[in-house]
């Protein structure tokens, strides 16, 4: 999956705009990583077990975002962004979201990029190893 966190994809043409797309998580700590946190941030700097649920969290609203644009047919993100916040003062909440699209490449640094991704697994090949979009919902596949 391209991901970016621009309006655009320099060396890309947006082909089909498929809609916003999101990934959720809400984490918590559990009692005991709650007291080691709260006992470390006494003495200021970095608290190792909140940075270690901030990058659970993001991690899993990423793998939540890509899943639901592959679901959409998509094989880019764009205007990529996290937000997060507190819930109940228990509960820290990562949203990932952002535009899932169908890009094509049409520079040759571009092609390069998309069929070295598309060797590696990262995103869907279309016929003859080049991208296509998907059809609609409702539309016949092409062979």
């Amino acid at each position: 999956m391209l991901i970016v966190t621009t309006n655009d994809l320099p060396g890309f043409t947006i082909t089909r705009v498929l809609g916003e797309v999101f990934g959720v998580t809400v984490r918590s700590l559990n009692a005991g990583t709650s007291f080691t946190a709260g006992f470390r941030s006494i003495g200021g700097g970095e608290v190792p077990e909140m940075t270690n649920l901030v990058l659970q969290g993001r991690n899993e609203a990423m793998n939540r975002l890509i899943y639901e644009a592959r679901r959409r047919g998509a094989n880019a993100i764009l205007a990529m962004r996290f937000d997060t916040g507190e819930l109940a003062g228990r509960w820290n909440e990562v949203c990932a979201y952002g535009t899932a699209a169908w890009v094509e490449p049409v520079t040759d640094d571009a092609r390069a990029q998309y069929a070295a991704m598309v060797a590696a697994g990262q995103v869907p090949p279309g016929p003859l190893g080049g991208p296509s979009a998907p059809p609609l919902p409702g539309q016949p596949q092409t062979a």
